[in-house]
């Protein structure tokens, strides 16, 4: 049993009694010999599973083409690519000048620059118009705080000057000035926007986001024209711009902020091309000219459709692209300057993902796009806008026999108890008996407006060819239907998350695909939210749960404000210093709705680098529930002490956290033999 300091916080009347606020010390060492003790509990518990951890590790391996090239994509005078060698953690870039017959040109070895660290992550990576630098950014602890550095590319040597906490970056025409944001160092929120001439020794502030709920994001348009910051919360966003061959100009508003008005930008020729939700749920596009955006210069362009969420829209020389949601599905749509006329782009499965891949070039008339499925590995295509022919430049190998013909990928619908319709992504090994006999793992988010795609995993097979069936829950609260599907699971409908998620399971036993005794539950980060408060709901209807760096402490975390992400979230769950906002929340808080139950067996997983979701917030779920459930299911706590959100870093350290992960399901399901 974890030990006991009570802190308590009382607000509107109500107190809130916290046992395990202690655990939130990341530096004492008391709480690190706590988190080692977990690992230590844990890796004992699952000490009769380590042979199929690893037999599990080397199928997933055997998965992957290990000695790999991604496909170059262009970029200026380049062709830039990433390597993967057998037994290397990381990827090592090269580009190629001109053509792909040219000589390989090395631009980093990340394992070179990952040697002696436990984590490694590339975040920004944009070279100069000219070719000459690369404006990069790494992370080298998980706590997604990027360091920028500048490297000349023709003499391999990094510039002197660097910058802290450093998101988005973008280079003026002059091949000298770069723009970048940065974040607050204890909110994490990006809030400042910089212009800094390479050499000079200053560097201006130029923008200052001082709204604590909006976060801002920087870049450049594809035609190279327009240097853009845009400020966005939950629900409303601005725009600022200068043109890109005068990085001294002095940044000019779109259009002013507005509640709920959510636009963005991107621009061709004269024009600003609009995608806004003024006046249209789901989103429409509007052009506006560059010397004068303002909403009062507004032109329709493509008309807001009920049932079609434009998600994105791209631009390029004589066509542009709208990405979109309809039906549950992703759809991508090509617009032709010269003749005004759409198509969309077919695609061969009824259930899929795709989506655009790397498109640097305006000038162009090929497209590049992102093919997948359940059963169908990521596949890259060039689609000739104005043939409309798709040409295949890469499936991804998958070793191992695989073959897809013997996987069965299906749509279904579970209804909510509001008479909902919930759509259901289902794969599963042809031959898998359905008589409520095989195993299940039903997969979920719901937040954010955030859709989950029906991927392929290579790793996944590992389960399928076990013979159980993979599941995703396309909940409200994500964006699969569109923003009413958003707005109907968060604030003070989040509960309807949680709801339909359990009428998905209820659904799955009752249709005799699984049983609940076979039944196992994953999610992270807010999906870690969604499985923490399913499993005090109904704890009968799940057999295990898998819950990943998971917000389970929604009360706590919101109420303080000196924690990142904080402030910027009270418009996607509410602020509980506001009453009806607190006693909603409170609801379905998972930390607050611990109780005297018989809970599932429980794998929580954290990190101790974690930024977004603290470490504390699991390992205090599971000291709580282990304190006050009645009966003595596995509940383990397995904290990665080098890595942040997401997980380990490296390629193969994070196959072995997916062993790990599926062990735990495998044994649960009855499958561990």
């Amino acid at each position: 049993m974890t030990e006991k300091k009570t802190k308590t916080t009382t607000i509107h009347g109500d107190t809130l009694t916290d046992d395990y606020f202690w655990l939130r010390e990341k530096t004492s060492p008391t709480v690190i010999a706590h988190l080692e003790a977990e690992n230590a509990y844990a890796a004992e518990m699952m000490k009769s599973t380590t042979a199929l951890q690893e037999k599990l590790y080397n199928e997933m391996v055997g998965h992957i083409k290990e000695t790999d090239d991604t496909v170059p994509y262009r970029q200026g005078d380049y062709f830039y690519y990433s390597h993967t060698e057998k037994g290397k953690q990381y990827s090592i870039n090269y580009r190629k000048k001109g053509t792909l017959t040219a000589k390989e040109e090395l631009v980093f070895d990340q394992n070179e620059l990952a040697k002696g660290l436990k984590f490694f992550s590339v975040g920004a990576f944009v070279p100069s118009d000219d070719g000459n630098l690369l404006a990069h950014t790494t992370d080298t602890t998980g706590y997604r705080q990027y360091k920028l550095q500048i490297k000349d590319l023709r003499t391999g040597q990094l510039l002197p000057e660097s910058f802290e906490r450093v998101g988005n970056v973008a280079w003026s025409t002059d091949n000298k000035t770069i723009f970048f944001t940065t974040e607050d160092a204890v909110t994490k929120r990006s809030d400042k926007f910089f212009r800094h001439v390479l050499g000079s020794g200053k560097t201006d502030l130029i923008f200052e986001e001082k709204d604590e709920l909006f976060d801002i994001g920087a870049g450049r348009t594809r035609d190279k024209a327009i240097i853009f910051v845009g400020s966005e919360s939950k629900t409303s966003t601005e725009y600022r711009y200068l043109p890109a061959n005068a990085p001294e100009a002095e940044l000019k508003i779109v259009t002013p902020r507005e509640a709920d008005h959510e636009y963005d930008i991107d621009h061709r020729g004269n024009l600003f091309y609009i995608r806004t939700n003024k006046g249209a749920k789901n989103f429409r596009v509007v052009t506006a000219p560059d010397s004068n955006p303002g909403q009062q210069n507004w032109k329709e362009f493509i008309a807001h459709r009920p049932a079609v969420k434009i998600e994105g829209v791209d631009p390029f020389a004589d066509h542009l692209v709208l990405s979109e949601w309809e039906s549950g599905l992703q759809r991508l749509e090509v617009l032709d300057f010269k003749t005004n006329q759409t198509h969309r782009i077919g695609f061969p499965e009824p259930v899929y993902a795709a989506s655009l891949a790397q498109n640097r070039e305006f000038n162009t008339d090929v497209v590049r796009y992102n093919y997948q499925s359940l059963v169908t590995p990521t596949s890259v295509f060039d689609y000739d806008m104005n043939t409309r022919k798709a040409s295949l430049l890469k499936e991804t190998e998958v070793p191992g026999g695989f073959n897809k013909q013997n996987y069965q990928s299906e749509r279904l619908f579970a209804t909510a108890s509001d008479g909902t319709r919930i759509p259901l992504s289902m794969v599963y090994r042809k031959g898998t008996k359905l008589d409520g006999s095989a195993p299940l793992l039903l997969y979920g988010y719901g937040s954010y407006g955030i859709s989950i795609a029906p991927t392929f995993s290579s790793n996944r097979l590992s389960l399928l060819d076990r013979g159980v069936i993979y599941v995703i829950a396309h909940i409200r609260g994500g964006g699969e239907l569109g923003e009413e599907w958003r707005d109907a699971g968060r604030m003070m409908k989040k509960m309807n998350t949680f709801t339909d998620f359990i009428a998905a399971g209820d659904y799955l036993v009752k249709n005799k695909y699984t049983s609940s005794d076979r039944l196992v539950i994953q999610g992270g980060s807010a999906g870690g939210l969604l499985v923490g408060a399913v499993t005090n709901m109904r704890p009968d209807l799940f057999k295990a749960v898998v819950a990943q760096v998971p917000f389970v402490d929604v009360l706590n975390t919101m109420l303080d404000a000196t924690l990142p992400l904080t402030t910027s979230e009270y418009i996607e769950w509410g602020n509980p210093n506001e009453k009806a906002s607190f006693d909603y929340m409170k609801q379905y808080s998972p930390y607050d709705n611990v109780g005297a139950k018989a809970y599932p067996a429980m794998l929580v997983k954290v990190s101790l680098n974690d930024s977004q979701v603290p470490y504390w917030e699991g390992a205090k779920l599971v000291a709580k529930i282990r304190a006050l459930r009645i009966n003595n299911n596995p509940l383990l706590l397995k904290a990665n002490m080098g890595a942040g959100h997401g997980g380990s870093s490296g390629r193969y350290d994070y196959l072995r956290e997916i062993a790990f992960d599926y062990s735990f399901m495998l044994w649960q399901m009855g499958l561990a033999n």
